[in-house]
């Protein structure tokens, strides 16, 4: 396991050093937003993103496609699975969600300031929806 996060480690580095995106230092702050919000969290690259798994299964990407604004998407795998999570979640006290499938969530972040003004509150939508799809 140990090998595994040292190899998808050295990838991140290099596509990171790689990527020419207009919005790089923000996500630098999501990368590391999302990587202290828990220690299960493995970063790799997938969908030509950073992504972050927990014992194999994906669970939080980002998407880099959007024009002056990044997505983080919330899921529970590249698979689809009957997972009601919008259900068993209720009221999103913070805000921060739109539901885009019962099983699926975005947060839009537009620039430095809205990464940092939404940190802990994404930070604990992170917590939340690793307990949710475990």
């Amino acid at each position: 396991m140990q090998k595994e996060r040292e190899t998808a480690a050295i990838a991140v580095a290099d596509f990171m050093d790689k990527l020419e995106h207009p919005m790089k230092r923000e996500i630098e702050a999501l990368r590391a937003l999302v990587r202290d919000a828990d220690v299960r969290l493995a970063e790799g690259i997938k969908w030509n993103a950073p992504s972050y798994s927990v014992d194999g299964e994906d669970r939080v990407t980002l998407n880099l496609q959007g024009k002056g604004i990044i997505r983080l998407v919330f899921h529970a795998g590249a698979k689809k699975k009957n997972l009601n999570i919008r259900a068993a979640w209720g009221e999103d006290a913070s805000g921060l969600l739109e539901w885009a499938a019962d099983d699926r969530a975005i947060v839009k972040l537009a620039g430095m300031d809205d990464v940092r003004e939404k940190g802990d509150k994404l930070a604990s939508v992170i917590r939340r929806w690793l307990e949710a799809t475990s």
